[in-house]
């Protein structure tokens, strides 16, 4: 069934829906020993934990994509803008960070609350594969494609006028495409599909 979430009618309400929302989120259980996560949008440069170590790694069945709707950090309910979803198909360049089983519940207890506010993503353990031939099982956030948050069907022009216009209480949402870009290029990763919304878009 799809989730529903109530639609916001003040900035207040957002900010405390955001606070509280996430508890009604199902968690996975974690793996023995230590924590594997991996990252395709702002926890590649941002992830905001303490880990041991950190490579590159790819998952596939999956591929970064503008597919949610912003309501609230780079958009409105009445203008919503876009941000990053893992959605089905594909392949993804990311990182893959290793959290030390000491630490796993903590880290992973300020990852739902940083990405299930409105439960649009849903936590789950996929097979990431790294550079050096390795296959680990890591946690990361999916988009469910059943919320009201999900976007898919536009082409490229319509996202780019969508990131084109869109602003939330974190800024702009062509700035976080931008942004987005320039660190998937430091980090040597090409995304021709973000690379061509980018490309149109009217700042």
């Amino acid at each position: 069934m799809p989730i529903s979430v109530p639609q916001p009618i003040s900035a207040t309400l957002i900010k405390e829906q955001l606070s509280t929302a996430h508890c009604d989120a199902i968690y996975p259980s974690l793996p023995d020993g230590d924590l594997w996560i991996f990252g395709y949008g702002s926890l590649m440069w941002r992830p905001g934990f303490a880990y041991i170590e950190a490579m590159e790694a790819e998952i596939y069945g999956f591929h970064r994509s503008l597919c949610v709707s912003s309501w609230v950090h780079r958009g409105t309910p009445e203008h919503p803008g876009l941000v990053l979803g893992l959605d089905r198909g594909g392949s993804c360049k990311g990182r893959l960070f290793r959290v030390a089983a000491a630490n796993k519940q903590q880290v992973a207890n300020y990852l739902f609350d940083r990405e299930l506010p409105t439960l649009v993503y849903q936590a789950s353990f996929i097979e990431a594969f790294t550079s050096d031939g390795n296959t680990v099982k890591a946690l990361t956030f999916i988009v469910d494609t059943q919320h009201q948050q999900y976007t898919k069907g536009k082409d490229v022009l319509e996202m780019a006028d969508i990131v084109s216009s869109a602003s939330g209480l974190n800024g702009k949402s062509s700035d976080y495409l931008f942004s987005t870009l320039k660190h998937l290029r430091q980090d040597g990763i090409q995304d021709s599909h973000l690379e061509a919304i980018a490309a149109l878009v009217k700042i």
